[in-house]
């Protein structure tokens, strides 16, 4: 089964580190964040993967040509440039990086690389969120309901204190953290038949805006609730809070073994 990362956006919320590389080749622990996301799908049988670029896609296309090498042992001879692999650690994976244009949007991405698409069925998420996401019981959700998408759902994380304030600006009570996160949000990691491209449309939007709206007007998007683990990486104190978790090596997303 496919699996496609749009991993093309500006990620101009984090220019601290957007500015030299994409938002999916920031590292956490030393890796991409793209790497984590494949090795979440590559850890639960899923290790096919289409990856739409976008902005300063070749630092996408120099890591994975170099991924081979940078993960083995190896023995070089200077003198005639031949080398030999004592041992291999890189990945089992199958990675298709198609260039999907500068400026454009989710949907467009989509439509772009929909000829790779030949089965039916195929996953999609983005290049920049991470979470212990069940990935066959979110697949065996969405044989079971029959439709044509289906979202994972997700509470947001805290992210500010909250005060409430009378009318002549007392404050009457303060909390640190606001940890009533009542509405689902979307978190990404999508189940999705073909068919859906068909909502997307020539003027290709974002794929979360009319596509997704049509899809549930006609009921064929389904919600996958996941009360796991779940964070992006929009700003600089995503990132530390995602660093920190995989220093302490208490990081949820990890589900795979070294």
């Amino acid at each position: 089964m496919k699996v496609v990362i749009l991993a093309g956006g500006y990620g101009t919320r984090l220019s601290e580190e957007t500015d030299v590389r994409p938002k999916p080749m920031v590292e956490i622990g030393g890796r991409p964040i793209l790497w984590h996301i494949m090795k979440l799908y590559s850890s639960q049988g899923f290790n096919d993967f289409i990856v739409c670029l976008g902005y300063k896609g070749e630092v996408i296309r120099n890591f994975f040509a170099n991924l081979y090498l940078n993960s083995s042992d190896v023995t070089f001879d200077t003198l005639n440039g031949s080398f030999n692999v004592l041992k291999n650690s890189s990945p089992d994976w199958k990675v298709t990086l198609v260039d999907t244009g500068l400026d454009t949007l989710t949907g467009g991405r989509l439509l772009r690389v929909r000829n790779l698409i030949k089965e039916d069925t195929f996953m999609m998420t983005y290049g920049d969120g991470l979470a212990d996401v069940d990935l066959r019981k979110l697949l065996l959700f969405h044989k079971k309901h029959g439709k044509l998408a289906t979202v994972t759902a997700v509470k947001p994380p805290p992210r500010f204190g909250s005060l409430d304030i009378d009318r002549s600006s007392r404050v009457i009570s303060f909390s640190e953290k606001e940890d009533k996160n009542e509405n689902w949000i979307n978190g990404g990691f999508f189940v999705l038949n073909k068919e859906i491209l068909k909502y997307i449309g020539k003027d290709e939007p974002y794929f979360e805006g009319y596509p997704l709206n049509n899809l549930a007007r006609d009921r064929q998007l389904f919600a996958y609730r996941h009360y796991g683990f779940w964070r992006p990486m929009d700003s600089m104190s995503d990132k530390r809070v995602l660093e920190e978790m995989w220093k302490r090596k208490e990081a949820p997303w990890k589900i795979w073994k070294d």
